[in-house]
C-alpha cells in the first residue's frame, strides 16, 4: 500500500499547478479561459446530456414536458388576451404571434434562470476536481437550445398549416435576433450564476426581473400598441431592451401575417448595434466571473 500511495504522490506531483482564480492579463485571461473550455468540450457535452436526461428522469412523456409550459401559456394567453379582451381582433395570426415571442423569451428565461442556480447546484463536484467552471452554465446554454429547437419545430409547423410559412430575406432576421438572445442571455447566467454563490438571494430575484422584463417586450401585446402611447425618450428607452428588439426580430422572422404592422424603423441595425455590446458585456461578464470563481469551493 505504501508503493502505491508513494506512485500516486509522485505521479500527482508531475501534474501542471492549475490556477482557480482569474487568468492574468484580461485578453490574455479571456483567451486561457476559452482554451480551458475547449479542452473540455467533451466533458460539457456530457454536461449537457446529464442535464436533458435529469430533467426528464422517470418521466412518462420526457421531452414532451419541454413544450408544455409554453403550450400551456400560449393557451393561455390566447384565450384570455386574444378572445376575452379582443387582442386577437387587431392582431393577425394572433397565435402565431404570441408563440414566436414565447419561443424567443423562453430560450433566454430559461438559460438565465438556470444558469443562476447551475454553480450552486453543481457544489459537490466543484469542490472535488478542478474544471472550468464555465461548462456549468454553459451546459445549460445546451440543453436549453435542445428545448428551443423542439419549440422552433412546432413553430415552423403552425405556419405551415397556417399557409404562412416565412421565405425569402425575412430569415435573416432569425440569426441575428438568436444570437443577441444567446449572448445577451449567456453573459447574464455567467454573472449571475458568480454571484448567487456569494449572495443567495440573487436567484430569487432574478425571477422577479424575469417577470417585469417579459411584460416590458412585445410578447402578449404588438409593437403598434405600444408605439400609439409612447415617443420620444421612453420610446428609445423601450426600444433600449434587447430581448424587445429580439423578440420583434423573430416575429419578423416567422409572424408572416404581420408584414403590414408597423415596426421600429432600421430593426436591423438596432439588432446588430445590441449584439456588438451585448459582446463587450459577455467578454466582461466571463471576466467577473473568472475573478469570483477562485472562492467557490470555499464559500459552497
Amino acid at each position: 500500500m505504501t508503493d502505491i500511495a508513494t506512485s500516486r504522490a509522485a505521479a500527482l506531483a508531475q501534474e501542471p499547478m492549475r490556477i482557480a482564480g482569474p487568468r492574468p492579463g484580461f485578453a490574455r485571461g479571456t483567451l486561457s479561459s476559452l482554451k480551458d473550455i475547449l479542452a473540455h468540450r467533451e466533458l460539457l457535452g456530457s454536461l449537457v446530456r446529464r442535464e436533458l436526461k435529469a430533467r426528464y428522469k422517470d418521466s412518462a412523456l420526457g421531452f414532451f414536458w419541454s413544450l408544455a409550459r409554453p403550450l400551456a401559456m400560449l393557451l393561455i394567453y390566447y384565450i384570455a388576451l386574444g378572445k376575452f379582451l379582443g387582442a386577437a381582433r387587431s392582431v393577425p395570426d394572433f397565435a402565431i404571434f404570441i408563440y414566436t415571442g414565447l419561443t424567443a423569451w423562453g430560450l433566454f428565461s430559461e438559460v438565465v434562470l438556470g444558469g443562476t442556480g447551475s454553480i450552486v447546484a453543481n457544489s459537490g463536484l466543484i469542490k472535488k476536481v478542478y474544471l472550468p467552471r464555465e461548462v456549468f452554465p454553459l451546459s445549460v446554454v445546451g440543453s436549453s437550445l435542445f428545448n428551443f429547437g423542439i419549440q422552433m419545430l412546432i413553430l415552423l409547423s403552425a405556419t405551415v398549416v397556417a399557409g404562412k410559412f416565412p421565405t425569402g430575406e425575412r430569415w435573416l432576421y432569425f440569426p441575428l435576433a438568436l444570437a443577441v438572445v444567446l449572448v445577451y442571455s449567456t453573459a447574464l447566467a455567467l454573472l449571475l450564476s458568480a454571484v448567487n454563490v456569494y449572495l443567495r438571494d440573487v436567484q430569487y430575484l432574478i425571477d422577479v426581473i424575469i417577470m417585469i422584463l417579459f411584460w416590458a417586450s412585445p410578447i402578449v401585446y404588438a409593437w403598434k400598441q405600444v408605439a400609439g402611447h409612447v415617443s420620444g425618450v421612453v420610446a428609445d428607452i423601450y426600444l433600449g431592451n434587447p430581448m424587445t428588439l429580439a423578440v420583434m426580430g423573430f416575429q419578423k422572422a416567422f409572424w408572416v401575417s404581420g408584414d403590414g404592422e408597423p415596426i421600429p424603423t432600421h430593426l436591423g441595425t438596432r439588432l446588430g448595434i445590441v449584439l456588438a455590446i451585448g459582446l463587450v458585456l459577455l467578454w466582461l461578464c466571463q471576466r467577473t466571473f473568472a475573478r469570483l470563481q477562485s472562492n467557490f469551493a470555499q464559500e459552497l
